[in-house]
């Protein structure tokens, strides 16, 4: 029985006890965390939820920074502010995910859609080999990109399965001589999330950690490049960081790429404005993060809110989750109701309750909610008592 399924069954035991509880959230328009300022339970997938006490710290500090009579926004990415809120931004990253001196930290535009193109740009030349593991919609665009520089593997696919399925490590079939191996570590419209890394035999893996960044821990030394959108796990839209170990940047020989597409240009300087207060809003995550205990804290976390809302999905026949009980994302939970009318009115209700962007993605349909980090559990257990009510008046 794996960890999740352990808790799920755990969590069971206790559904009834958060039902009796939390239900009367949904009849409150007073409670506290609900409505403190208007704010609803927010399942977005991404852009996504950002802690609370970040926003009033950014809203303290967005017309005068520090007393400097200035916006963070206002103020030269050369100048003394910004260049501390960088540097401050990059230890913290470092300090969270144990990076050492053995990797570099970079703060992107773009996107994980530009990562798509750069990371086998710089890493992949013709006559030379990458694999890539194909579990869902962001994995195939990064597979489309990739093959304009060299030879991509599909070493899985799971297209023929809806993409319901994670890959057991028997299940990927590995070249010999890959330059690298990317993956896709969450699924965002189906569901699924790798457990643990693949085992590469040495090959560095390239990961597109966009929706489960900084979510549990990660083997770092595994990796030799990891990037990911902050708009999920990490701060708003506009900023993409990039992981990239020190020895691979050290391997590109590459002579022929644009200077903003290599790596390396953004190692030796900032080379263009970044996205400065998407940075600055980064650094204050990475403060709560650390405040909260850091990574192990919200691994735990995760599981404890995710393992509720499976019980109630789990609990008869009534919701039905999509992705294999082994794939299933502790980020994005994904399920469905008997039919589309159901499930048409379970989200219009859902809206009306305060519970906030719960329609399935546009290509699957169903329902979805996603609970990164910054979800708190009161709005899962909210979440947990409208399902319990609406299928008690539709079931």
């Amino acid at each position: 029985m794996t960890q999740i399924h352990c808790h799920i069954q755990c969590s069971r035991l206790n559904l009834k006890i958060y039902l009796k509880l939390f239900k009367p959230l949904l009849k409150s328009p007073h409670h506290s965390s609900i409505h403190i300022m208007n704010r609803v339970h927010n399942f977005s997938a991404g852009p996504a939820i950002l802690p609370l006490e970040v926003l009033q710290q950014a809203q303290a500090d967005l017309v005068d920074y520090q007393g400097t009579g200035a916006s963070i926004m206002e103020k030269s990415h050369r100048g003394a502010d910004y260049t501390q809120v960088h540097e401050e931004a990059t230890a913290l990253l470092t300090s969270v995910l144990g990076l050492g001196n053995d990797f570099e930290v970079l703060f992107l535009q773009g996107g994980a859609s530009t990562q798509f193109l750069m990371a086998p740009m710089n890493l992949l030349s013709k006559g030379q080999t990458a694999d890539y593991i194909n579990t869902g919609a962001w994995s195939t665009k990064a597979i489309k990109e990739a093959k304009a520089f060299g030879e991509v593997h599909e070493v899985y696919s799971g297209k023929d399965g809806n993409f319901t399925h994670i890959p057991t490590q028997e299940e990927l079939a590995l070249s010999e001589h890959a330059r690298y191996v990317h993956f896709t570590s969450n699924n965002t419209i189906f569901g699924t999330q790798f457990a643990t890394e693949p085992e590469t035999n040495g090959v560095p893996l390239v990961c597109d950690a966009s929706s489960d960044f900084l979510s549990k821990p990660i083997d770092i030394a595994r990796y030799g490049i990891i990037y990911a959108g902050a708009q999920k796990n990490l701060g708003p839209a506009g900023v993409t960081i990039v992981i990239a170990r020190k020895d691979v940047l050290e391997g590109i020989s590459k002579t022929d790429i644009p200077t903003i597409m290599d790596y390396r240009t953004h190692v030796q300087k900032l080379f263009n404005t970044p996205p400065v207060f998407p940075v600055y809003m980064v650094k204050l995550v990475l403060e709560w993060i650390q405040s909260k205990g850091g990574i192990s804290y919200f691994e735990r976390f995760n599981l404890e809110k995710a393992s509720l809302l499976y019980s109630a999905i789990d609990e008869d026949d009534f919701y039905s989750g999509t992705a294999d009980l082994a794939s299933r994302s502790l980020m994005n939970v994904t399920f469905r109701l008997p039919s589309e009318e159901l499930e048409k009115k379970f989200i219009q209700e859902a809206t009306a309750a305060h519970l906030d962007a719960l329609k399935g993605h546009r290509s699957v349909g169903g329902v979805r909610a996603s609970i990164y980090n910054a979800c708190p559990m009161e709005s899962v257990q909210a979440l947990v008592a409208f399902m319990a009510d609406f299928k008690a008046k539709h079931g």
